[in-house]
């Protein structure tokens, strides 16, 4: 309920100051594990995610950040989870296992910090996707967080990723996250927000 509530006050929020569009949501299947790897600018990029996904959508968030009154229970009642500062805990990428072989869509950001243009992906989203049999879907977001300029969020087609669980080598892995970033890539390069 909660979770309805804020993302549909957060749509309207966005909508008004940065005129958020949703493109290509039919890409997000409707059941099972998701998930959404996306580029990132922001600290307001998770919001931006999820927003417009129909699914509840999980993420990791500092573990400081449930430690402020009225902030913590929010985010975890927003689908966030605490990861420890100096990077994702065993414990962490558990909980996003286990999330996602309940059927739940996470939100991940491969770079594993903010960048202005698209560094390098790590390999920890392909890793849970192959453990937790989940589909990826690649996602540009795309334009600057001013007010009333416009932004979009495009969300490319699903990868499976049973071809590369199936070899099960470092190097599929490997593969495997390269050609999630050259999908992002593809999506910043071709779609812009005045288009």
């Amino acid at each position: 309920m909660l979770y309805r509530f804020c993302r549909m006050l957060l749509r309207a929020i966005y909508a008004l100051l940065y005129r958020l569009e949703a493109r290509g949501l039919e890409n997000i299947p409707s059941g099972g594990p998701v998930i959404l790897c996306s580029n990132h600018k922001s600290l307001q990029d998770p919001i931006t995610l999820g927003i417009w996904v129909h699914r509840k959508v999980h993420y990791m968030a500092k573990s400081e950040l449930f430690r402020v009154p009225l902030l913590g229970p929010l985010i975890r009642g927003l689908g966030a989870f605490p990861v420890k500062r100096g990077g994702v805990s065993k414990e962490a990428i558990r909980t996003a296992i286990h999330l996602l072989q309940q059927g739940n869509v996470m939100g991940i950001f491969p770079e594993g910090t903010r960048n202005q243009s698209l560094g390098m992906g790590k390999r920890g989203a392909v890793t849970m996707a192959i453990r937790a049999r989940a589909i990826v879907v690649p996602v540009a977001l795309i334009g600057e967080y001013r007010l009333f300029r416009k932004m979009i969020a495009v969300y490319g087609a699903p990868i499976d990723m049973k071809p590369y669980a199936d070899a099960g080598t470092a190097e599929s892995t490997e593969q495997a996250t390269d050609l999630i970033m050259s999908r992002i890539r593809e999506m910043l390069q071709t779609a812009s927000p005045s288009s």
